[in-house]
């Protein structure tokens, strides 16, 4: 009952729920997320760091570049969940480290 409590406390934020959304669709650097949600990295790494400590994220490491990934296999109750958020697709696919000059 509490990691079900904590999840939803985490899915209570409008930011996080955003940043999921994104990273349903793919993995993606810190650089890209900001872009995508239109804030600072300080915001977004404070963010992820909530979201890696309740599990729901993971991070890869690639060189000196953090790509996070959602982390959601040992958690059934979120399939169904995630199914109904917005496809954000379009917009993760015009976005690239490429793009941003980083990561690459």
């Amino acid at each position: 009952m509490e990691m079900l409590s904590d999840v939803c406390k985490l899915l209570g934020d409008k930011m996080r729920l955003s940043i999921l959304s994104l990273l349903k669709e793919r993995e993606l650097c810190v650089y890209e997320i900001v872009e995508l949600v239109q804030t600072s990295q300080p915001n977004v790494s404070q963010h992820m760091r909530k979201l890696k400590a309740g599990g729901l994220v993971k991070e890869t490491k690639k060189g000196q570049w953090v790509f996070y990934s959602l982390n959601i296999e040992d958690k059934p109750f979120l399939h169904e969940f995630f199914q109904y958020l917005p496809s954000q697709k379009e917009k993760v696919n015009a976005v690239s480290c490429k793009d941003l000059n980083c990561c690459d």
